[in-house]
């Protein structure tokens, strides 16, 4: 059975948002000095309220029950790739992507000021940001711990005063949680960046440098998917990610997310998306909003 889903129109433009951000409440995935929390005041601005989540599932859910304005999630990193749990939420939710920013990530290696380097042995942080590092750490000679949050792994140093261990966190969480850098900037690659979505109940309006993000299903038959693509390339949309998933709800099926230029409401890409319904399966839209600025300026 062929499906579409989209959400309707309108929404405060970006500009509105801004003008009013001291009231937007904003949930994130992790504690006070967390990326997302970074990312969040990036995009929203330091007046706004960001409210720390355990999990990224609580974001959405807070967003969908109303209890915030707008959730913050990261999408993608630029060294480690998707953050896969993002892409599998926004296939179940009716939220929608109405922002991207992109946040520049700095890694910091953190001690209690009082300890001492040479007794170093273990360094805690999140998944990805051990993988981001992994070169620094080998270099170190310290053996990684994984954590369910970067700035939690900070905390954890100081609430359990521990001596023997660092954690590898944003320099902000230093500040929060009153540790030593002892290392700076220690990514593996110079130019480490997050992309983030910003999530919402409904999408902007239409407006200028937009992108849009869909995910559908394909028939399984030889060229199916080069025939759903072929509906961008012949009106000159610019693909800008594409990446199949496995489709939780059937196995050895998969659902391809595609992220592209342009607006819902551009003609060209209406008649792509009204062809695509007729040779996919299924089709969602995630959202269609002002692209992000990949030089991480605000």
């Amino acid at each position: 059975m062929r499906r579409f889903f989209t959400a309707g129109w309108p929404m405060k433009q970006p500009e509105e948002i801004m003008d009013t951000a001291k009231n937007i409440r904003v949930a994130y995935q992790g504690i006070d000095g967390a990326y997302s929390q970074e990312a969040a005041y990036r995009y929203f601005g330091k007046g706004s309220k960001t409210i720390g989540c355990a999990t990224f599932d609580e974001v959405v859910r807070k967003v969908e029950q109303g209890e915030v304005e707008f959730g913050i999630l990261p999408a993608e990193n630029s060294a480690a790739g998707t953050i896969v749990q993002t892409y599998d939420l926004l296939l179940e939710s009716n939220l929608q992507i109405v922002g991207e920013v992109y946040l520049p990530v700095h890694h910091n290696l953190m001690i209690l000021p009082d300890a001492e380097w040479k007794n170093v042995r273990v360094v805690y942080s999140h998944p990805q940001a051990l993988a981001q590092c992994a070169q620094a750490i080998r270099r170190f000679g310290l053996r990684p711990e994984a954590t369910w949050d970067t700035a939690g792994s900070a905390k954890k140093i100081r609430e359990e005063d521990l001596r023997d261990a660092a954690a590898i966190a944003s320099r902000s969480a230093a500040e929060v949680y009153n540790l030593k850098i002892v290392a700076a900037n220690i990514e593996d690659l110079d130019h480490n960046m997050t992309r983030f979505f910003v999530l919402g109940r409904a999408p902007f309006r239409r407006g200028r440098n937009h992108k849009s993000s869909i995910v559908f299903t394909t028939r399984h038959q030889p060229g199916a998917l080069v025939d759903c693509l072929a509906e961008f390339a012949s009106r000159g949309i610019n693909l800008t990610k594409i990446e199949s998933r496995p489709d939780r709800r059937k196995p050895w099926h998969y659902v391809f997310y595609l992220d592209f230029e342009g607006c819902l409401e551009d003609s060209q890409v209406e008649q792509a998306l009204l062809q695509l319904l007729k040779k996919a399966t299924f089709v969602k839209v995630l959202g269609s909003y002002p692209a992000g600025d990949k030089d991480g300026r605000p």
